[in-house]
């Protein structure tokens, strides 16, 4: 399984979020570009970026910023937030974006994602983002009427390369991960899954890897890293716990 630190960005600004609140943002770094630089300093092969303006409907604030941290680092890079046109997609892959997180326009339109795929290729992961099983977008600030199960399987049918599952009941709370709602996830997809929101502790950590589904491939560690609860140093020394991203999903 591999560990993927995260990045949020918030008006140019590394910061963490409580269950999605902007108004519970914490600023953690100034510069998001020397967090980049420090989690593949110590390790990390992926890192999850969300870019939370452009999710809001702001795309232009971060992007430089986003554009620094891909030429900073050799990781891959999966970027979230605010992707739902064509030209987004073209502009992302053309700054050497790896993997283009879909949410807002998968639950919207999954056909056009699929068509996404067909057009551009093996280079989308669908957001799922659901508080008590029931998916949220824009920004987690808009509820929608699908179930996280039934959108799961959707992505199976767009041929996306995997799954990022949040249970925003757990993000940004460092209570533990919901390890049941993502193996059901994974379970109706089929799909590789990386589990986000909750993680707290090397403990955590340890569970997430035990007691995860086969096609649980990878979690998303965000505050517990910069609140010194989870040492990536430290979990990178596992060769197990790193993971080999193989660009498959």
């Amino acid at each position: 399984m591999t560990v993927i630190p995260a990045i949020d960005i918030l008006g140019g600004e590394c910061v963490r979020l409580v269950r999605g609140d902007y108004q519970e943002a914490t600023v953690y770094e100034r510069d998001p570009v020397a967090m980049a630089r420090k989690f593949a300093e110590a390790g990390a092969k992926r890192i999850h970026v969300v870019d939370l303006d452009a999710a809001r409907g702001d795309s232009r604030t971060n992007r430089k910023k986003i554009r620094k941290i891909r030429r900073a680092v050799d990781a891959t890079i999966q970027l979230g937030g605010g992707i739902r046109r064509d030209e987004d997609i073209e502009e992302l892959l053309d700054l050497g974006i790896d993997r283009l997180v879909i949410g807002t326009a998968f639950a919207r339109k999954p056909e056009a994602v699929a068509g996404w795929v067909a057009h551009y290729g093996d280079v989308f992961l669908v957001g799922i983002d659901a508080l008590d099983g029931v998916v949220r977008i824009s920004g987690w600030e808009k509820e929608t009427q699908h179930q996280d199960v039934d959108l799961a399987k959707r992505a199976s049918e767009a041929r996306v390369a995997g799954i990022i599952y949040t249970s925003i009941e757990r993000d940004g709370t460092m209570e533990g991960p919901d390890i049941e709602r993502t193996n059901a996830m994974a379970d109706a997809s089929g799909l590789p899954v990386i589990l986000s929101g909750g993680i707290g502790s090397m403990d955590d950590l340890e569970a997430a890897r035990t007691k995860s589904a086969k096609n649980v491939v990878g979690v998303i560690v965000g505050k517990a890293i910069y609140e010194g609860t989870v040492d990536l140093e430290t979990v990178f020394r596992d060769v197990a716990a790193t993971g080999v991203d193989e660009m498959t999903w």
